[in-house]
């Protein structure tokens, strides 16, 4: 056996994602590259790693063997490599977060300077609904969650980064009929949900029972970028995290309709289990948000207060 690390790595890929392109893809190489070194791999081993059924690429059992013991020996050189660099007095580890699907627009900010600085810092970031936040945050799959609202059946420590502010917001192409008085918007235009497990829906739908609205429900998307693109197709109307909608404002894609009771204002919130044992790289991120963060919010967020 003769393999080497570079192969080991394209074929844990190869088997995660179950396609050459996209195996390319994200590790950055030519499809033939990918192709060429999974065949110098395969041909180490007397048994199948995969098999092409039509067109579809299939891991083999004994492919799936052989990508756990891949994993597991790339997880050691990492940590060797880590070792290596907090030797040499640098922070060096692996720092996992899990976010919520509105929050791609806030974290990147509060993560760029301090990975710039501290080059041994690699990222793992899973961008989903609060449900699977909370879900990863139970089961101590990530360091830190961003989360609008706090889960209360966890026992969690926080940092209070800035507002969650949430707008009622409809397309440009029709415009807002004046016709209709405000307090009805609600019940004359269809309204557009995020999917149950999202922050933003229970928002949505806390404010509407709230004010003993009857809101026509049209329609259900499982993305941010899905629902704001409904609203300017002009499907219908939806509350929404500014956040989110900056370009599209500033384009006169989507705009902003005045109504009584919003906008909805909440926070964005770093949390983590106060009983979770931090690893140096996640202290040192925590140090990095609690001196940098006001800094921060004031370069990268500055037009946020025009609204």
């Amino acid at each position: 056996m003769n393999y080497t690390l570079h192969q080991l790595q394209i074929f844990l890929k190869i088997t995660q994602l179950k396609s050459i392109t996209k195996s390319s893809e994200a590790l950055f190489l030519s499809q033939p590259a990918v192709s060429i070194q999974l065949k110098k791999f395969q041909d180490q081993f007397s048994v199948p790693l995969t098999e092409v059924v039509g067109r579809q690429l299939y891991v083999t059992d004994f492919g799936y063997e052989i990508a756990e013991a891949a994993e597991k020996i790339l997880n050691e050189v990492q940590a060797i490599n880590y070792k290596t660099m907090s030797f040499k007095g640098q922070i060096a580890g692996r720092l996992k977060l899990a976010i919520v699907s509105t929050g791609k627009y806030v974290m990147p900010y509060f993560l760029s300077d301090f990975t710039f600085k501290n080059k041994g810092v690699d990222l793992t970031i899973d961008v989903t609904n609060k449900a699977s936040v909370v879900k990863k945050l139970e089961d101590n799959e990530v360091d830190f969650a961003l989360v609008s609202v706090i889960p209360n059946q966890l026992n969690l420590e926080r940092i209070q980064l800035m507002d969650n502010k949430l707008f009622l917001v409809g397309g440009t192409n029709k415009k807002f009929i004046n016709k209709v008085a405000k307090n009805k918007i609600f019940e004359s235009y269809p309204m557009l949900y995020r999917e149950e497990g999202s922050a933003t829906r229970k928002a949505m739908e806390t404010f509407i029972a709230s004010h003993n609205i009857s809101a026509r429900k049209k329609m259900e998307l499982t993305s941010n970028e899905a629902l704001k693109q409904a609203v300017i197709a002009g499907l219908g109307y939806s509350i929404m995290p500014l956040i989110g909608i900056k370009n599209e404002l500033k384009n006169g894609d989507l705009q902003i309709i005045p109504y009584k009771g919003l906008p909805l204002v909440t926070n964005w919130n770093l949390v983590w289990q106060k009983s979770k044992k931090l690893s140096p790289t996640a202290i040192a991120y925590l140090d990095f948000i609690k001196s940098e963060k006001d800094r921060i919010i004031k370069e990268s967020f500055d037009w946020y207060e025009d609204y």
